[in-house]
C-alpha cells in the first residue's frame, strides 16, 4: 500500500499547478482545466485521508463532487463555444468585453 505523506504529496504539487495555472492563464480552457487540476488534487486528498481512516463516506463524496465537476467543465465549455461565435476568440478579455 501507498503510505499516505507520498499520495498527499502528490496532491499538493497537482494542486500548486492547478493555481499556477489559475494565476498565470490568458486562456479561457487554461483557466477551465487549472480549475478541473485544483477540484482533483482536492479529490485525491479526501480519498486519500478517507482510506487512512477507513471511511467510505469520503468516496461517495468524491464521486459526488466528480459529477458536479463534470457539470461544471460542460458550463464553462458551452460558455466558451457561445463566447467564440460571438467574437471569434476565447481569450479572457474577450469575455471581460461582453460585459459592457
Amino acid at each position: 500500500m501507498i503510505p499516505l505523506i507520498y499520495v498527499l504529496a502528490v496532491s499538493l504539487m497537482m494542486f500548486t499547478v492547478g493555481l499556477y495555472g489559475i494565476l498565470t492563464v490568458k486562456g479561457g480552457i487554461r483557466l477551465l482545466i487549472s480549475i478541473e487540476i485544483l477540484v482533483n488534487s482536492a479529490n485525491l486528498n479526501i480519498v486519500a485521508w478517507g482510506v487512512g481512516i477507513a471511511d467510505a463516506s469520503a468516496v461517495l463524496f468524491v464521486l459526488f463532487s466528480i459529477a458536479i465537476a463534470a457539470a461544471e467543465a460542460a458550463v464553462g465549455f458551452a460558455i466558451f463555444v457561445a463566447l467564440y461565435r460571438e467574437t471569434k476568440n476565447i481569450g479572457l478579455k474577450s469575455l471581460m468585453e461582453l460585459r459592457w
